[in-house]
């Protein structure tokens, strides 16, 4: 939450730090903050880690982190209040799509750039993403062997040529399915699946009853709900036991949302399901 009213101490703080007060890292390259747990990833994939001045306190969580869970605890977290990110007194914060109004006010009144991390629907957006965030961190390089070994890990998880694509639905946390044009969609269709929800009409975040899984079930059902959450319980049902000729797998939340590094471990994980439905 942002304070309307400053105290003293963090007043003072304030006029220290006015625009230009930022430290650059060795290199002359800028320092970061990052606000947003998907751009962490990225981060430490092409920045030098002196300019991470912090990540996300996501990255830390083992529910929500999509990068490795040592190396976000080796670095520095924050909250992400205004507070916390000017005492740091980054180049750049990278933040999400979703970034309150009033945050980033307060961040712009300050002299703080702020560069929005946007949510990426297909493969291609999210080269292009990471592409610019190495640009900014100054390793374009970096930006482009990581893309490389993006590249490579998808073509790996492809198909054979004429394999026709094994229905599947990815039912999330809630009963919820992804659109069409969600990434980890665009990952199922690289790796040789086809998107039972969509068949069936539903929608990005659309609620996919237990009743119609049931009646028309998909060759693969994929649970990407959170263990132990009582809104998941569906997900585990004893009914589905009775499908005869659906597998039911778990998909980790966490390869979900995050383009980047990420989607060579979803690519992975998808191209493992296919290959033991092929066997």
């Amino acid at each position: 939450m942002i304070r309307l009213v400053l105290a003293p101490a963090f007043a003072a703080l304030l006029a220290a730090c006015g625009p230009g007060g930022a430290q650059r890292a060795a290199g002359g390259h800028p320092t970061i903050v990052s606000l947003n747990p998907c751009a962490d990833a990225v981060l430490v994939e092409v920045a030098e880690p002196g300019q991470i001045l912090a990540l996300s306190h996501y990255s830390r969580d083992p529910r929500a982190s999509s990068m490795d869970l040592a190396t976000a605890r080796r670095l520095p977290v924050t909250g992400g209040t205004v507070e916390e990110v000017l005492a740091l007194r980054p180049d750049v914060v990278i933040a999400g799509t979703f970034l309150p109004p009033a945050t980033r006010s307060a961040f712009d009144r300050l002299g703080i750039r702020v560069v929005s991390f946007a949510i990426e629907h297909d493969v291609p957006q999210s080269l292009a993403q990471l592409r610019g965030l190495a640009r900014l961190v100054g390793h374009p390089q970096r930006g482009e062997r990581l893309a490389a070994r993006i590249t490579q890990a998808l073509a790996v998880a492809a198909p054979p040529a004429g394999e026709p694509p094994v229905p599947a639905v990815m039912w999330q946390s809630g009963g919820i399915v992804p659109g069409k044009d969600a990434l980890v969609s665009d990952l199922m269709r690289r790796t040789g699946f086809a998107s039972h929800s969509a068949d069936m009409g539903l929608r990005q975040a659309d609620h996919l009853p237990l009743e119609r899984l049931l009646a028309d079930p998909p060759r693969l059902i994929l649970t990407a709900g959170s263990p132990g959450d009582g809104d998941d319980r569906m997900l585990a049902h004893p009914a589905l036991d009775a499908l005869q000729g659906v597998r039911r797998a778990r998909f980790a939340p966490q390869l979900l949302y995050c383009g980047g590094p990420t989607i060579i471990r979803a690519a992975e994980r998808l191209a493992q399901l296919r290959r033991e439905i092929a066997s």
